[in-house]
């Protein structure tokens, strides 16, 4: 399903479904699908036609010809899925408890077939005949399907991510040189005490964000707290308040109820004593500021700074009103600063473009006028992978590009440039695109949700049906990351996990949206992008809280509705489910819809979408999952994550057949007896509690599982014995994640039990263990055979109980490790080298061996390494040897430019022999060329050297993933 060819990629498989025997279908009835079945492929192929030519190129008869076409093969496909749901329906085993009720159970299915066929028969032929008409119609008027030329191609790799602050050209001189003197960081008079605001103000794509995120990552440590908030063209007060005190770490329950007034005192309270750092960006309002200004204390004499970003003079001018504060205008980059960025997303070097490629590259920056955003879309559209784009498409991008980039005309060319990377994409990317319109301006995607509404929308298509959605849809993300259209949030091991959408770029596609009546836009407030009955797709979003909007009864076409997201509070627009008839993805997640809520809307009500393929439950609050959604016998995706009092599941989840996706991290959920055996289709497992059997033997039958994130209650041996079982036939495993919530030493018995019978499969890439155990294990694997571990990327060990030198040079021989975290508990070897000839691809490197060890680095260790996090007994340091506190930092580990956190047990140490390990350790680090982030944790746990087997919070997150 694309944005150019409606349903047709879904529906025309399912046509040829139902001239299988199996559906008994009339003669003339199959004809009649035959016959549908070649025009719309006929017409499939000139949509796609017409998808390729930018939209305002294309003649108004073609428009309309496409849109008719577009509707007609929503309403088909609709038509055969509700006649597939009722036959799959009455096929389902009758009770045979007695003759005369197995009799009348049959005479009622027959009945219902009767009636269930000659209902499609209608429909068809009332599509048939529309159809005839549709084609008539361009006939009579003589339509003409443009001819479009071929997309540009792009690497299927993630070749390169959008470039980080700390990489962008010219970036170093603006943040060192220029802010940080505005924000008087080195000064140690009165003046410099004061709280210092500094406005950073430019026309969109400039930069401006970009370097205020450089500037924070750069100086944030030198402060008490601080908080990084975007606002937007639609802010709300009381939003970017809370957000405030949420991120500078004072997220109390009671901020949802306060009113901006309570918030501007809480936010003072909490500051008053502070030494802060707060950047708010992209502000386009005067009186929004005014109101915020009034929160942040101008006396306190800390250093606090506060920095904000604005396209607007004057609301830069309102942010600086005391002659303290300063105003940075924000310069495009120069000419050489341009060149650079442009060669670097394109050829290999900066300095290797072609002769013939100088002058027109020349002529495409002087349009680029120094933006950015428009150098690095242009050269990501221009991108060919292993393969050069040809000169002549850079001599009609060149042509297409206007006068060039102003201060005056920028919003218009900026767009210009951004519609021609839109135009050329894929038509299945461009539906891709066009769907983060759902989503808020200035939020935070996360990719896996995004991919798996991807999925069960059906813009996800594949020829080979043993290949993953999911993984295919990955692909389909990277090729938008690749071409720069979304920016990077939050990434490690070379792949982006949350990302934004620029705002410049938002309103491109929510405009194109709306022309293309791709999604509803509903704000809760009255304000709506459109209220007409032909979209397919809705988001609701309350932007006004204080807005007492009732339940939307107004939504035209709600049996016509495929897809709605929630975002809170709009919940309470939300009306009843029921009323939905083909809805194929509701999505809730973060919306309130515990007992204490006060809804209307009737969580049963889910079991009337029949045709649902994706439940989002994460985060609602719900105790209690309703019988009804079994239902569902469609649903691939049920996300329950973070539902904490979400301890059961119903019964008739076993009915989940087509489900591949089930997420429960965060629940307390065992799930009933005879449940997993049936979920045969499950691709990816989190979060399963599993303290019975029956239930670790279940999981064998799962053969499509990729994924698998389990918890133990408590172990014993028969239980660990099943699941290791059930893991030898998992031969598709890719990422195994096992924890216990005891920490008994019987929990010692999986990983021996694993390492006895366990081969991992050659394509397994994370392993992660949250239980006692020893390395032994993983020795096994390794010397019996390395292939099987050739492809391991991350591998975390928390609760080990002894690493040995022997430990670190086997893990260190793993050619495709990219991330390791180790913890040791009960450790006898007093140093630990990390070696020059291993760890090779290490990226990420965590190991903490407690008070009782040194780690030490020979030079030339960790080549690839960007932050790392290590133990240092300063006992045992200054005890062993002549080196003191020399961990061999200084001068090695050339690629760190992160973090670096130090993790200093002090106990049986002196004072005095602890504070010296800790200069010692600071000058190695400050030494380092490439200046990274340096953290020393003494905190009191570390001080008294105790071994505490139970991770803090601040350390790990739901997932059990480190905070690197």
């Amino acid at each position: 399903m694309e944005v150019a060819t409606g349903a047709m990629g879904s529906l025309l498989p399912k046509l040829g479904l139902l001239l299988m025997d199996e559906y008994n279908l009339h003669k003339r009835v199959k004809k009649d699908v035959e016959f549908l079945r070649k025009e719309l492929h006929s017409m499939h192929a000139a949509l796609i036609k017409v998808g390729d030519v930018p939209r305002d190129q294309l003649d108004r008869q073609v428009k309309i010809w496409a849109d008719e076409v577009r509707e007609l093969s929503y309403n088909m496909e609709d038509v055969v899925d509700k006649f597939l749901v009722r036959v799959k329906g009455i096929q389902q085993p009758h009770d045979n408890t007695g003759r005369f009720k197995e009799l009348k159970n049959k005479m009622v299915g027959l009945f219902k077939k009767g009636k269930n066929h000659h209902r499609i028969a209608d429909a068809i032929k009332e599509i048939k005949e529309q159809l005839e008409e549709v084609a008539a119609r361009r006939d009579r008027n003589k339509v003409v399907v443009p001819n479009s030329t071929e997309p540009i191609a792009i690497d299927p790799c993630l070749r390169a991510l959008y470039a980080e602050a700390t990489e962008l050209v010219g970036i170093y001189g603006k943040r060192d040189q220029e802010l940080l003197r505005l924000l008087s960081m080195e000064g140690d008079d009165a003046s410099e005490k004061r709280l210092k605001k500094v406005s950073i103000v430019g026309f969109g794509g400039l930069g401006k964000t970009t370097l205020a995120r450089a500037v924070y990552e750069k100086i944030k440590g030198d402060f008490n707290c601080r908080a990084f908030v975007p606002v937007g063209q639609n802010p709300n007060m009381k939003k970017v308040l809370r957000d405030i005190l949420i991120d500078l770490g004072n997220p109390h329950s009671d901020l949802a109820i306060l009113d901006a007034n309570q918030l501007i005192k809480k936010l003072h309270e909490f500051l008053e004593n502070k030494r802060y750092l707060i950047i708010i960006d992209d502000i386009w309002d005067e009186k929004l500021w005014e109101g915020i200004n009034f929160a942040f204390p101008n006396m306190n004499n800390l250093g606090s700074r506060l920095i904000t970003t604005t396209r607007i003079i004057s609301v830069s001018n309102s942010c600086c009103s005391s002659d303290d504060d300063s105003v940075y205008q924000m310069e495009p980059l120069s000419v050489d600063d341009s060149r650079r960025l442009f060669y670097k997303r394109i050829f290999p070097s900066e300095n290797g473009c072609p002769n013939e490629f100088e002058q027109v590259s020349r002529d495409i920056l002087k349009k680029c006028g120094g933006v950015p955003l428009a150098i690095i879309t242009i050269a990501s559209a221009l991108a060919g992978g292993t393969k050069m784009k040809p000169k002549c498409e850079w001599d009609i991008l060149l042509q297409s590009l206007g006068s060039g980039l102003t201060e005056d005309n920028s919003l218009e060319e900026m767009r210009r440039i951004l519609y021609f990377s839109y135009s050329n994409l894929p038509s299945h990317l461009k539906t891709c695109l066009l769907y983060l319109c759902m989503y808020p301006e200035d939020s935070e995607i996360y990719r896996d949700r995004l991919i798996w509404k991807w999925v069960a929308e059906g813009f996800v298509h594949h020829e080979n049906q043993e290949n993953s959605m999911y993984l295919l849809g990955l692909n389909y993300f990277n090729q938008l990351i690749n071409r720069s259209m979304i920016q990077p949030t939050h990434a490690y091991r070379g792949e982006v996990y949350a990302f934004r959408v620029h705002d410049m770029v938002m309103d491109l596609i929510c405009n194109l949206s709306h022309e293309e009546k791709f999604v509803n836009l509903l704000v809760g407030n009255g304000n709506s992008m459109s209220s007409q009955s032909n979209y397919r797709r809705l988001s609701l979003q309350n932007r006004n809280e204080d807005h007492q909007a009732k339940p939307l009864t107004d939504i035209k076409s709600t049996s016509r509705m495929r897809s709605i997201t929630i975002f809170p509070p709009a919940i309470k627009l939300m009306p009843s489910l029921s009323r939905f008839e083909v809805l194929r993805v509701l999505d809730l997640s973060g919306c309130n819809l515990g007992e204490n809520s006060n809804l209307q809307l009737n969580l049963k009500d889910v079991g009337h979408l029949i045709h649902l393929r994706y439940l989002g439950l994460e985060g609602t609050k719900i105790s209690k999952l309703p019988t009804e959604v079994g239902e569902l016998q469609f649903l691939e995706v049920l996300d329950l994550g973070r539902n904490h009092n979400l301890n059961e599941l119903p019964s008739t989840v076993c009915n989940f057949r087509r489900l591949i996706y089930l997420n429960l991290v965060g629940c307390q959920v065992v799930p009933p007896v005879g449940v997993l055996q049936n979920l045969t289709a499950i691709e990816v497992l989190r979060g399963i509690l599993v303290s019975l059997n029956i239930i670790a033997q279940e999981l064998g039958n799962l053969k499509s599982m990729r994924e698998l994130d389990i918890r133990f209650n408590d172990g014993s041996l028969d239980l660990y014995e099943d699941f290791v079982n059930s893991v030898c036939k998992l031969h598709h495993i890719e990422s195994l994640d096992i924890s216990c919530n005891s920490r008994d030493t019987s929990s010692f018995e999986l990983m021996d039990l694993l390492g006895e019978r366990w081969v991992p499969p050659v394509h397994l890439r994370e392993f992660k263990s949250f239980m006692p155990s020893q390395l032994s294990a993983l020795r096994g694997w390794i010397k019996r055979d390395p292939s099987h571990l050739s492809n391991l990327s991350e591998l975390s060990l928390w609760l080990v109980k002894e690493v040995q030198q022997e430990d670190v040079d086997i893990i260190g021989g793993l050619s495709s490790l990219r991330r390791l975290c180790i913890r040791s508990t009960h450790q006898t070897q007093r140093l630990l080298v990390i070696p020059a000839d291993g760890f090779r691809c290490m990226v990420e490197f965590y190991l903490d061996c407690g008070s009782a060890t040194q780690i030490l680095f020979e030079p030339g260790a960790l080549p690839r390494a960007e932050s790392v996090v290590i133990s240092l007994g300063v006992r045992v340091a200054k005890e062993d040897g002549n080196r003191g506190f020399d961990l061999g930092l200084q001068g090695n580990l050339l690629s760190l430019r992160r973090d670096v956190l130090v993790l200093m047990y002090c106990g049986g140490a002196r004072v005095g022999e602890a504070k010296e390990a800790e200069a010692a350790v600071r000058r190695a680090l400050e030494a380092h060329p490439n200046h990274p982030r340096i953290y020393i944790d003494m905190s009191p746990r570390i001080a008294e050297g105790a071994h505490d087997d139970d991770l803090c919070e601040d350390e790990v997150d739901d997932d059990g993933d480190f905070f690197w």
